[in-house]
């Protein structure tokens, strides 16, 4: 374990630079201030220390001393609550169950469709095109009322969100004049500082 081995005092995340999983931590992290060591793993590479330490060898992983953990909300959650400020959560447990309901709807509804637009038939990455573009223009409205999702401060929700945004152009998806809130939105997002400041090199050109 090579490079885990000679780093204790400080957060590792192995992260990939096109991974819309890792980006989402690494947008947190942005939020936060977070610093962390990154180990880039590409797509297919075979890591020795990724494998020992994560049974399903998947990205992001990150190791904080002597804890790993993998699950993109599971990590994101791990990080706000390990650096406190600002909040990306909020504190009560209704609103945090609200908040973590949404994440997993937006795993279901959204992220869902991404390997079959990636890995699919062209058959099969039409129809998740469509899919994801109809579900997107479903939320739009959402976003006329407050200026984060479904929130007046920025929350792990957009954290989530704004990778699959930044995305979109790449993924063959163009949304209707009626999506217009949600694209005020996304340009919105991609202005803060934190979020430029997640962006890999790779990801930086994945839109004109």
């Amino acid at each position: 374990m090579g490079v885990v081995a000679n780093r204790r005092s400080m957060m590792l995340l192995f992260t990939g630079d096109t991974d819309i999983y890792s980006h989402r931590i690494r947008l947190v992290m942005a939020e936060k201030g977070v610093n962390a060591e990154m180990v880039s793993v590409a797509p297919n590479e075979r890591n020795e220390d990724l494998i020992e330490l994560n049974p399903y060898n998947s990205l992001p992983t990150l190791i904080d001393r002597d804890l790993v953990l993998y699950g993109s909300q599971v990590i994101m959650e791990y990080i706000d609550e390990r650096f406190p400020h600002p909040p990306l959560m909020p504190v009560d447990p209704v609103s945090r169950a609200t908040n973590r309901l949404m994440l997993y709807r937006i795993e279901v509804d959204l992220f869902s469709h991404l390997n079959m637009i990636t890995s699919g038939t062209a058959k099969q990455a039409e129809k998740a095109r469509k899919e994801l573009r109809d579900n997107l223009i479903a939320i739009s409205p959402a976003f006329e009322q407050l200026p984060y999702f479904m929130s007046e401060e920025f929350s792990l929700i957009d954290c989530s969100l704004a990778p699959l945004l930044w995305r979109l152009e790449e993924l063959g998806i163009s949304l209707p004049k009626q999506a217009d809130p949600l694209v005020k939105y996304a340009e919105k997002i991609f202005s803060r500082e934190a979020f430029k400041e997640s962006l890999t090199e790779l990801e930086g050109e994945m839109r004109v």
